[in-house]
C-alpha cells in the first residue's frame, strides 16, 4: 500500500537540479549558493504486493515517421506584425509560449494588445491575472481600446481551479499573468518558489498539448535579465520571447531566444505610447533618428536580425587616459569583441591606443552581436582617435579578423538594398562579397580586404 511522508530537498534556482542536502556549488550548472530548500510530498510504497499501475497502464505503441499526419491546422494570426514576424508567421494551437522581461517593459500591456485583436478577430480568449485586480486591468484597457465580449477576465491563483476553469471554458488563448503567482495546494512551497514554478508549468504544459489551447506565460525576469525560477522552465515551453529595451525610453524590442515552430533570429520593434504599443515597420529609420552631422566617431553600420536588415549609428569617443590603467566600456555590443578589435587596430594599422580611454555605444539602445558590426565598430574609433569625421552617406559592414582581414558577411544584397532605401550613396563592404553587387544603382559600391584599405578610404 502507498503512503507518503513530508520530506525536504534542496533545489537549484539556475537550473533546477535536485539534491537531498546542501551544497555551495551545484553540480549540474556550477553556479555558487543557489541551492534552495523546499518541502515537498514523498510517496512510498509499503511492504505489500507491488503496483501494477504500470503493467495496466495502456502503452503507447511507436509510429512510422511516414505515418505522422500533420493535419490542416493554420497559425493562428494576431493581427499584430511586430509579434507574427518573432512567433514565425502566428500562433500555433496548442503552444506554451513564455514571455519574459524587465517589469514595466510592458509584456501585460502587449499581451493584452493580442487578446484585443485576437477578441475581435471572434476568438474566444482568457485573461487570467495573477496580480491585478479586474478594476486595474480595466483601466489599462481603456487606455488601449475597444473590447468586445470574447475576451474574458479572471483574478485566480489556485491551479486546480484555474485547471477546472480552462476545462469548462475550453478558449483558444489564454494569458497568465504571471507564472511567478501561481500555487498548488499539493505542495507546501511558497508561490514563486522553484517547485511551484515548475509544477505549475508542468500543469499548463498538459492543458495546453491536451486541449488544443495557445497559452502565454508571463515571467519575470532576475537581475541578470533571466527568467525567475530555474532553467528547466524555458525547456518546457514551446517559445520564448524576451521584451528588451530601456523603460525610459520609447522603444521596444522584442526578441526569440527559443523557438521550436520558427526562427530565433527576428526580432519585432513597438514604441510605447499613451495608447499601448505601437509596430515600428521602418526600425532602421526609427535608430537613426536624431543622427549628429559632422561628428567624429560616428559611423553607420547594418546588421541582420533574422531576414530583416537594421541600420544602426556606433559612436565611439576615444581620448587620453588620467589614469595609469585605460578605461574601456561597451554598450549594446560586446565589451571582449571591442578590446580585441583596438588589439588588432594596434597591432595590423600601427594606432597606439594603449594609453586612451576607450567607449563605444550603439545607439538607442538595441543590442547586437552580430560579427557584422565590427567593420563600423572599427572605423568609429579610428575617426574619433584621428578627430576626423565620416561621410554621413557612408555605409559599412563587414567582420573583422585577428590578421586584420575583413571578411564575407551574409545577406550583402538584402543590406545594400536597405542602405539605399534610406539615402546612403557609399557602402562600404568586404571585397568578397562585391560578386553580384556592382551594378548596384543609385549607391556606389567599395570593397575592401583589410582594415588598412577602410581606414585609407575614409
Amino acid at each position: 500500500m502507498a503512503k507518503s511522508k513530508n520530506g525536504t530537498v534542496f533545489f537549484c534556482q539556475e537550473c533546477g537540479y535536485e539534491s537531498a542536502k546542501w551544497m555551495g556549488q551545484c553540480p549540474g550548472c556550477k553556479a555558487w549558493n543557489t541551492f534552495v530548500e523546499e518541502r515537498v510530498t514523498i510517496s512510498t510504497k509499503g511492504s505489500g504486493t507491488a503496483s501494477k499501475s504500470g503493467s495496466a497502464a495502456k502503452r503507447a505503441e511507436p509510429s512510422k515517421l511516414s505515418e505522422v499526419s500533420l493535419g490542416g491546422e493554420e497559425r493562428i494570426n494576431t493581427h499584430i506584425g511586430e509579434l507574427d514576424r518573432v512567433l514565425g508567421g502566428g500562433i500555433v494551437p496548442g503552444s506554451l509560449t513564455l514571455v519574459g522581461g524587465d517589469p514595466g517593459i510592458g509584456k501585460s500591456t502587449l499581451l493584452l494588445q493580442v487578446c484585443q485583436k485576437l477578441a475581435g478577430a471572434g476568438r474566444k480568449v482568457l485573461y487570467l491575472s495573477g496580480e491585478e485586480s479586474l478594476r486595474q486591468i480595466k483601466i489599462r484597457a481603456n487606455r488601449i481600446g475597444e473590447f468586445n465580449d470574447n475576451l474574458l477576465l479572471l483574478c485566480e491563483t489556485n491551479l486546480h481551479a484555474i485547471e477546472e476553469i480552462l476545462k469548462m471554458m475550453k478558449p483558444d488563448v489564454t494569458v497568465i499573468d504571471s507564472i511567478q503567482t501561481m500555487y498548488s495546494e499539493d505542495i507546501s512551497a511558497a508561490p514563486g518558489s522553484v517547485s511551484q514554478v515548475r509544477e505549475a508549468t508542468n500543469i499548463f504544459l498538459q492543458l495546453a498539448k491536451g486541449m488544443n489551447i495557445s497559452i502565454f506565460l508571463v515571467g519575470h525576469v532576475t537581475k541578470e535579465g533571466t527568467v525567475a525560477g530555474p532553467r528547466v522552465l524555458e525547456h518546457m515551453v514551446d517559445t520564448v520571447l524576451y521584451f528588451e529595451g530601456d523603460r525610459h525610453a520609447s522603444y521596444r524590442i522584442l526578441r526569440g531566444v527559443k523557438n521550436r515552430f520558427g526562427s530565433t533570429n527576428e526580432i519585432g520593434v513597438f514604441e510605447m505610447r499613451e495608447e499601448g504599443l505601437i509596430e515600428v515597420m521602418n526600425p532602421s529609420e526609427f535608430m537613426l533618428n536624431g543622427r549628429p552631422e559632422d561628428a567624429s566617431g560616428s559611423v553607420v553600420a547594418c546588421s541582420m536580425e533574422g531576414t530583416r536588415p537594421i541600420l544602426i549609428e556606433i559612436q565611439a569617443l576615444v581620448c587620453g587616459s588620467n589614469f595609469g590603467i585605460p578605461r574601456r566600456q561597451a554598450i549594446g555590443t560586446d565589451f571582449n569583441r571591442v578590446n580585441l578589435l583596438m588589439a588588432v587596430l594596434e597591432k595590423r594599422v600601427g594606432l597606439q591606443m594603449s594609453g586612451c580611454d576607450a567607449y563605444v555605444n550603439l545607439a538607442g539602445g538595441i543590442k547586437i552581436v552580430e560579427p557584422a558590426i565590427d567593420l563600423g565598430i572599427v572605423l568609429a574609433i579610428v575617426s574619433s582617435f584621428k578627430n576626423r569625421a565620416i561621410d554621413s552617406k557612408i555605409i559599412v559592414f563587414g567582420e573583422v579578423g585577428l590578421s586584420g582581414e575583413v571578411r564575407a558577411v551574409s545577406m550583402a544584397r538584402q543590406r545594400v538594398q536597405e542602405a539605399k532605401k534610406l539615402g546612403f550613396t557609399t557602402c562600404i563592404l568586404p571585397a568578397v562579397c562585391m560578386e553580384g553587387l556592382k551594378e548596384e544603382k543609385d549607391i556606389k559600391v567599395i570593397g575592401v580586404r583589410n582594415v588598412r584599405d577602410a581606414i585609407d578610404l575614409i
